[in-house]
């Protein structure tokens, strides 16, 4: 009985990832539409699998490529649904980068502003080229509330790993440079108390 249990959850991870989307909205004190939850969740689903954060050629192959160069083959290509998929792909990858892997963003060149930058203006961008109202509105919402719903999917990433005292120290790191409320929360439960008289551009 055990094992059929554990196969379910296996099975639907797509009702686990609601309830922590659910959860993570509730505990950042963030509103959005169904719509928005519904693609937060399905996004979570879809990234299991690590090559689906990246974009594929024609003949299907990975093309692991710069944020700044998917932008520009975006602008320049000239099928307005590839360019809205292309579009797509970098919010979609901007956001899950900036949101799942966070505390890892801390100690590298490009940080998390520069996936909330380049995930909200390509969101925006889908939002723009979109006809169907639902799908415009879900777009602009995305845009809109980037920075609040990356600290929504860095929320579930806390549940759904391990801090070993290395990711703690990265996660110290990130609060001293950005001051974000969940990295904040996250230390206060790991017995840390974050200090307020650190300069916040603290290196």
């Amino acid at each position: 009985m055990k094992g059929k249990s554990n196969l379910t959850l296996v099975a639907q991870p797509q009702d686990y990832f609601r309830e922590l989307v659910i959860e993570a909205l509730g505990k950042q004190k963030i509103s959005t539409q169904p719509e928005t939850e519904f693609y937060l969740v399905n996004l979570l689903n879809q990234f299991m699998t690590t090559d689906r954060l990246y974009a594929r050629g024609p003949e299907g192959n990975i093309k692991d490529e710069p944020l700044a160069l998917l932008v520009k083959e975006a602008l320049e290509e000239p099928q307005p649904l590839a360019q809205s998929a292309l579009f797509r792909h970098i919010g979609d990858v901007s956001l899950y980068v900036a949101g799942f892997f966070q505390d890892s963003l801390s100690r590298k060149l490009v940080d998390v502003d520069y996936y909330i930058d380049m995930g909200g203006t390509a969101y925006q961008q889908v939002a723009v080229r979109t006809g169907e109202d639902i799908l415009k509105a879900l777009y602009r919402e995305l845009a809109e509330k980037f920075g609040s719903l990356v600290e929504v999917l860095a929320e579930v990433s806390d549940k759904t790993s391990q801090k070993s005292e290395k990711d703690l120290l990265r996660l110290y790191e990130l609060w001293v440079r950005t001051r974000s409320e969940r990295a904040a929360k996250a230390l206060q439960e790991a017995g840390i108390l974050p200090n307020e008289t650190i300069k916040k551009d603290w290196q």
